[in-house]
């Protein structure tokens, strides 16, 4: 099972708390109000939980109840309490890891904890039924099976986290959508171009260097932080899948745009809490999926 990570699945009626983070004396890892997630009717609800989010949290989040609806799947900040307010019994399958692993960044925790992914969205259509299987399989499963399963909820959870947010910033008023999402779309496709640099992107777009952080900067992120976190991620796939098995971990940090194996190590290790070859390790004793 990927480091940090676990999966709950509870029964029970409201109402009820969900498992959060404790300080060594045993407090919640946080003050303030608790944020009141109110189900509208009984079911089944995905939860998960998100570890390194912290911080205090801002009074729009203290405020704001988030209604919910059997299917849905809500994110939540493993170190702010969180009261649910069902009116009926209800089933909860709960994932909990940490926020590293899903390649989030420190300030979209809030970002996701305030707006559920629906079941009756594009998302939720596509994923909420497929978690709910994920999960009810790998609680069943052998060790070396439900491991694989894990890791495959990961890489789902990841792609929505990354999805959820792209499709709020989207929906924001005043948000300069398109040339940023042309952006990202220009990054992705030279991650592998060792020389991708902020200068090249501005000059592939037509605009100043100073302008373009400004862009990114209204985004929450800076644009060398976004070819990191996507180069990262780009290997993190890589290492987990058999498929690049036959590549050194330094080929594979050199495919996607990575100089050193050093400083690729070092920046992997701080972001998902283990070395690459340790990554690898752990993905070849759970058995994973083979394509790349």
């Amino acid at each position: 099972m990927p480091m940090g990570s676990d999966l709950v699945i509870m029964d029970g009626a409201a109402p009820a708390r969900l498992p959060w983070e404790k300080r060594p004396h045993g407090e919640p890892g946080t003050v303030g109000q608790p944020l009141r997630l109110i189900a509208r009717d009984s079911g089944e609800y995905l939860f998960v939980g998100l570890r390194g989010g912290g911080g205090a949290p801002c009074a729009q989040e203290s405020a704001a109840d988030v209604l919910l609806g059997p299917g849905d799947i809500c994110f939540y900040d493993l170190h702010r309490p969180s009261v649910l307010d069902f009116p009926e019994r209800f089933r909860l399958k709960v994932f909990l890891l940490p926020r590293e692993l899903l390649g989030l960044a420190r300030s979209d925790v809030p970002r996701l904890t305030n707006a559920p992914v629906t079941a009756a969205s594009r998302l939720g259509t596509l994923l909420s039924p497929f978690l709910s299987d994920l999960a009810d399989t790998a609680a069943v499963s052998r060790s070396t099976v439900g491991e694989m399963l894990v890791w495959n909820a990961v890489s789902l959870l990841s792609t929505l986290a990354t999805e959820h947010l792209a499709e709020q910033a989207r929906s924001e008023p005043g948000a300069r959508v398109p040339l940023v999402s042309e952006i990202v779309e220009f990054i992705d496709r030279h991650l592998r171009d060792a020389e991708l640099s902020p200068e090249m992107i501005a000059r592939a777009h037509h605009i100043s260097v100073r302008y373009l952080h400004k862009l990114f900067k209204d985004e929450g992120t800076t644009v060398g932080r976004l070819i990191q976190r996507r180069r990262l991620e780009e290997c993190r796939r890589a290492l987990t899948l058999g498929s690049w098995d036959h590549m050194t971990i330094a080929a594979v940090a050199r495919r996607w745009g990575f100089r050193s194996p050093t400083h690729f190590s070092r920046v992997f290790r701080a972001a998902y809490g283990m070395s690459p070859s340790e990554w690898r390790g752990d993905a070849q004793r759970c058995g994973r999926p083979v394509r790349g």
